[in-house]
């Protein structure tokens, strides 16, 4: 246990961490060279990220209780090997098929990684070191969001999209001899992890992901989605120690919570996916431009995030949450009556701020209310379920939008009825919020 200082365990534990927010934003940055390289058209190449968030959603809460059951180490490690080989992969991917294979692998070996960090820092440190220790892992995420975008520009401007995939390699090799020699082992608690709950979801959810954005038998792939998370629930209900114990849900709260940050996350994936494409296709952006012109989103997210603890001393947390999701609707409806030809500073630059903004306020409070009133022996479990909502949402969302503008060739109209869709989500995440309010009252 470190007392008097953070040692190697802590930067092992924000190095990862930032090694995953990397690679989205790689992909963020680089879907058009990524499409021109592997001759793919808009449905496949949202599978990029689709592929990537179904694997690591739908495997997040098993990754969790895997850490509890085996031992944070040995699982933190598994993660790390998978992640660093399939970001070999992807880097070496020949087709579209095998990127989006890979990138499936990569989301494997993240569902496993993410949340075994926060319980590593947690293992290793205590009292005011543990909360320095966590601060610094909620900043990362924030640098990661707002820097990792112009790292990913970077190379996909001055090298190749390929090289922010190899780049990981020798950063996870790097890491994995660190942790083998200064993380301290943990002795896990025993039992059975849930494997049927964790392959039911995922077959279900990539089903229901591929019914909405897939190209060939879409209507067998719904079939199998509602068979497969109907599985999912039967298990779940008759489980012993459930991934997602079904009681969470008879919270008002937290039910409305998971609905808010499913649909949230539904517009705001869409719009990290589409609006560099939208810099590149219609203004002819470099990716570095694309990634630099994304600043006044990601840099106001980020103070937004850090001026929230003093609000919370003034206003509740459902507050906060309805005021931040306003915002961040507003600034949506804004991008989508301005639209894309009305110029990179009153179509994109201004309703990013507000968008930032509405963001930074929005999700903590959005994770508060997913974990409110639950008892400690479920705490955990609903922090998966939070955790499963962001990256399905963002799945959900992307596909549904990808599925019904992928049918306009002009990239300015495409991306302005996807703006539309992308408010129309988020009025449905205001209305979830304002059901938290309703009850309270």
């Amino acid at each position: 246990m470190q007392k008097h200082k953070f040692g190697l365990v802590l930067p092992i534990i924000l190095i990862s961490y930032f090694m995953i927010l990397l690679d989205n934003s790689i992909v963020f940055t680089s879907t058009v060279k990524i499409a021109a390289d592997l001759h793919m058209d808009a449905q496949s190449l949202s599978w990029v990220t689709n592929a990537y968030a179904l694997t690591f959603g739908g495997l997040l809460m098993l990754g969790g209780r895997a850490g509890d059951i085996i031992g944070r180490r040995h699982v933190f490690v598994s993660g790390l090997v998978l992640f660093t080989i399939g970001s070999l992969l992807v880097g070496l991917a020949q087709s579209g098929p095998m990127i989006i294979a890979m990138r499936a692998l990569q989301g494997v070996g993240s569902a496993i990684l993410a949340p075994t960090t926060l319980a590593l820092l947690m293992d290793n440190y205590t009292g005011s070191m543990r909360t320095r220790a966590i601060a610094y892992y909620g900043a990362t995420a924030g640098i990661g969001a707002s820097f990792g975008l112009v790292i990913g520009g970077l190379i996909a401007s001055y090298l190749s999209w390929r090289d922010g995939f190899l780049l990981n390699v020798p950063v996870g090799i790097a890491l994995l001899i660190l942790t083998l020699r200064v993380v301290p082992q943990s002795k896990g608690q025993g039992g059975r992890l849930g494997w049927v709950g964790a392959v039911t979801s995922v077959v279900g959810f990539a089903g229901l992901i591929y019914s909405i954005n897939g190209t060939y038998a879409r209507m067998l792939a719904g079939i199998i989605a509602v068979i497969f998370l109907a599985l999912f629930v039967w298990a779940e209900y008759r489980s012993v120690n459930p991934l997602m114990p079904l009681r969470l849900f008879a919270d008002n709260e937290r039910s409305s919570a998971y609905i808010a940050r499913f649909f949230y996350l539904g517009a705001m994936i869409s719009y990290f996916f589409l609006v560099p494409q939208a810099m590149q296709n219609v203004y002819g952006y470099t990716p570095l431009l694309a990634a630099l012109g994304f600043l006044p989103e990601t840099v106001p997210q980020f103070i937004a995030a850090t001026v929230l603890a003093r609000l919370n001393n003034r206003f509740s947390n459902n507050q906060l949450l309805v005021t931040g999701v306003v915002i961040t609707l507003t600034g949506l409806i804004m991008g989508a009556v301005v639209g894309i030809h009305g110029g990179y500073f009153w179509a994109l630059a201004v309703p990013m701020v507000i968008i930032g903004i509405g963001q930074g306020l929005s999700l903590s409070p959005l994770t508060v209310a997913g974990v409110a009133h639950t008892d400690p022996d479920i705490a955990g479990a609903a922090s998966g379920v939070v955790n499963t909502a962001h990256q399905i949402g963002g799945s959900f969302g992307l596909s549904v939008i990808v599925a019904l503008t992928s049918g306009f060739a002009q990239a300015a109209v495409s991306y302005n009825h996807a703006a539309l869709l992308m408010a129309g989500f988020m009025v449905i995440a205001l209305l979830a919020t304002l059901n938290i309010l309703r009850t309270k009252h």
